[in-house]
């Protein structure tokens, strides 16, 4: 018996085809941008519970910070080493599946961050995996973002009427 050798660039090209016929979609190639989806969301161990949470690519837990506003990110400088600030790289960011709150982008401090609600979203230095949530609660200021996550106010100083006094 002959076997005959396919170079792996036509497999996956083939392979590419095949998935888009059925409805399916392809992982981009080497070099190809995949696109703006930043968010996923995973059901997982939070605490002593289990919980949807919000997730980046790498699957790596996001969190939000109660300082922070809509408008300002209060973690930034040292604080943004040990938890790194979600960024775009171009565009609107999206997420895979859609998310019942708001998608935007700060562009501040720590660069064009990534908003949930007005929330911006951080990753914690000390999570390495998928099933890590170390950040959970710290300091009474720190968790772990869920699609639930209510709209954050515009400032801490700003009054019910909307003005700041």
């Amino acid at each position: 018996m002959t076997s005959i050798r396919i170079p792996a660039r036509i497999m996956l090209g083939v392979a590419a085809v095949s998935m888009a016929a059925c409805g399916g979609t392809a992982a981009p190639g080497p070099g190809a941008s995949s696109g703006t989806t930043l968010i996923h969301t995973v059901s997982m161990k939070v605490g002593d519970k289990t919980e949807t949470v919000l997730k980046n690519k790498k699957g790596l837990t996001l969190y939000y910070f109660t300082p922070d506003t809509a408008a300002t990110a209060a973690c930034t400088g040292g604080c943004a080493t040990t938890w790194p600030p979600l960024l775009a790289s171009s565009g609107s960011p999206t997420s895979d599946p859609v998310l019942p709150g708001h998608l935007s982008v700060l562009d501040g401090a720590n660069g064009k961050q990534v908003l949930y609600n007005g929330h911006p979203l951080y990753t914690y230095s000390k999570d390495g995996d998928s099933g890590d949530a170390y950040g959970q609660g710290i300091a009474g200021k720190w968790f772990a973002a869920t699609p639930e996550l209510a709209a954050a106010s515009p400032s801490p100083s700003a009054s019910a009427s909307g003005y700041n006094y």
